[in-house]
């Protein structure tokens, strides 16, 4: 069993393509279902962010599963397969833990070293487990992977060029606004999510006078709200039904909902900006942080107004971390996967070191029952010291070859050895081959996002 990885992110795909492939917390246990109702996938895993879906799958055949994955991907987007392939990129194995390494530790993120994909990635692998859909080797994948990335911002400075998305948004609406910035205008907040906390902590922090947090449920944009009073800024939860009201007093909109329609639209924004009192010159920025999109598109030829989406997030400069820290994450996660990789094939091995003591066991007993009817004769204690005697000769015999061939097993290609063993001592007379299949990857894409010697996307 190894693992596959099947993708679409911001760097293999335009913002439209990612809105249709989108998957919301409704649709992922269904199609995690549906995975696991494959013939060729054992384990399954839903990475869905704001920028990236990927599909993390234990499977027992590279090509059946991954033709099952793209079949399940181009049913729930809407994408045909020939899309779908031109901007998926796949990673196989080894070059899959060391994608969702990468991923953890920001590398792989729109901006370089935001924090907020380690919740993501905890998050995803939470619901996996409580489907029932992640067993050991997805366990063990998650896990490594969140503590290589805790490691990473523990020891680099890589999330030196911004927490998340939402602060090169906010930054972008700074500049925007002129003198001042972000201080003392009005924000407001649409979604009271994660996105949400986030954004409302760095208006907290740039100084903002007042956010307005509207959300479906009225009792989280007021905890929302009540999180911001506590840090000493002025905050109200208002309904979702009052957006236009909230958007004629403010500065700012950041809005982050998940939704699948548009939520935002023309008609609000024109009554909004129509609102007595609003000064026609004062500009409106809409930070528009939702996948699929959250705000009508007509909303943007609109003069008094500035929508930052994700598209322009991804051309901005500030999306990038120093190049020294960059090179020290990839360090750490190349030294971390070595480490992950060696663990693994040293419990790839553990089976076949079972086996052959087990068999050595069998032998002893048959050998010793022998020896009780040619030599009847024998007391007690003297058949208990033979049988001492046999079992130590047999463990100090095996000693030696079964240490080794662990430490063998940690090296790359350490599998021949376990085979080795596994043939000499007849412990799986007759088992399948282990080799894989080559692996054809010409009709997927071979662009930023597309499977490499490296793993990256």
């Amino acid at each position: 069993m190894s693992v596959l990885l099947v993708g679409i992110s911001h760097r293999s795909a335009p913002v439209s393509v990612l809105e249709r492939i989108a998957v919301t917390d409704t649709d992922r246990p269904k199609l995690t279902d549906k995975m696991l109702a494959s013939a060729h996938i054992v384990e399954a895993m839903i990475v869905s962010t704001c920028n990236r879906i990927e599909i993390y799958a234990v499977v027992d055949a590279f090509h059946g599963a991954l033709t099952e994955i793209s079949s399940l991907l181009a049913a729930h987007s809407g994408l045909d397969l020939s899309e779908l392939h031109k901007h998926a990129y796949v990673h196989y194995g080894e070059a899959a833990a060391e994608h969702l390494f990468a991923v953890a530790s920001g590398l792989d993120s729109m901006v370089v070293g935001e924090q907020q994909i380690l919740g993501q990635i905890r998050a995803a692998y939470a619901a996996a487990d409580a489907q029932q859909a992640a067993g050991r080797a997805l366990h063990e994948l998650a896990q490594q992977a969140l503590r290589v990335g805790k490691r990473v911002h523990a020891e680099t400075g890589i999330d030196s060029a911004g927490a998340s998305v939402v602060s090169v948004a906010l930054d972008r609406a700074a500049g925007i606004l002129g003198d001042g910035g972000l201080t003392g205008r009005t924000a407001v907040v649409l979604g009271a999510g994660a996105m949400g906390s986030l954004s409302v902590a760095h208006l907290t922090r740039a100084g903002i006078g007042r956010i307005l947090v509207a959300n479906r449920t009225r009792e989280r944009a007021e905890h929302l709200a009540a999180t911001a009073i506590g840090n000493g800024v002025d905050a109200a939860a208002v309904g979702v039904d009052e957006l236009s009201s909230a958007m004629a007093q403010s500065d700012v909109l950041v809005t982050c909902t998940g939704a699948v329609g548009t939520v935002v639209t023309l008609a609000d924004t024109h009554l909004a900006l129509a609102q007595p009192g609003r000064d026609p010159n004062r500009p409106l920025v809409i930070c528009d942080l939702g996948l699929p999109r959250d705000v009508e598109p007509a909303v943007v030829g609109l003069p008094e107004v500035v929508v930052l989406d994700m598209a322009a997030l991804q051309r901005d400069p500030a999306a990038g971390a120093a190049a020294a820290d960059a090179d020290a994450a990839r360090e750490i996660v190349a030294s971390e996967l070595a480490q992950y990789l060696a663990s693994q094939r040293q419990a790839e091995v553990t089976p076949t070191v079972t086996a052959l003591r087990q068999r050595a066991a069998e032998v002893v007993e048959a050998e010793l029952l022998r020896l009780e009817t040619r030599l009847p004769a024998l007391d007690d204690p003297q058949r208990d010291e033979v049988a001492r005697t046999v079992r130590r000769v047999v463990d100090k015999l095996l000693h030696a070859p079964t240490v080794r061939v662990k430490q063998l097993a940690s090296a790359p290609g350490g599998d021949s050895y376990a085979a080795a063993l596994r043939e000499l001592f007849e412990l799986r007379p007759g088992a399948a081959e282990a080799v894989a299949a080559p692996i054809d990857l010409d009709e997927f894409t071979t662009g930023p996002g597309a499977a490499g010697k490296d793993g990256q996307a």
